[in-house]
């Protein structure tokens, strides 16, 4: 597959928006906790967990984007 500069702002565009969103998860979840919520230690921990995975993933993309803007992601040997 080869990446055009559409495909880079669309890239960028999701890792922002998974930024974004949660961030303000993150901010929520913080609020929740601090506030004294009665919730499983294991809702703590899955949700810690969804977080880091998809500020993870928005990392990935970002940098796949990025790549895509600059004209550096190159076809794979298979597609050539």
């Amino acid at each position: 597959m080869r990446f055009e500069r559409r495909h880079g702002w669309l890239l960028v565009g999701v890792a922002a928006w998974n930024v974004l969103t949660y961030a303000m998860f993150t901010r929520n979840l913080w609020s929740a906790h601090a506030d004294g919520e009665d919730r499983p230690t294991g809702y703590w921990v899955a949700h810690t967990v969804l977080i880091v995975v998809n500020l993870a993933i928005a990392v990935v993309l970002g940098r796949l984007g990025v790549r895509a803007l600059r004209g550096r992601v190159s076809e794979s040997p298979v597609n050539r």
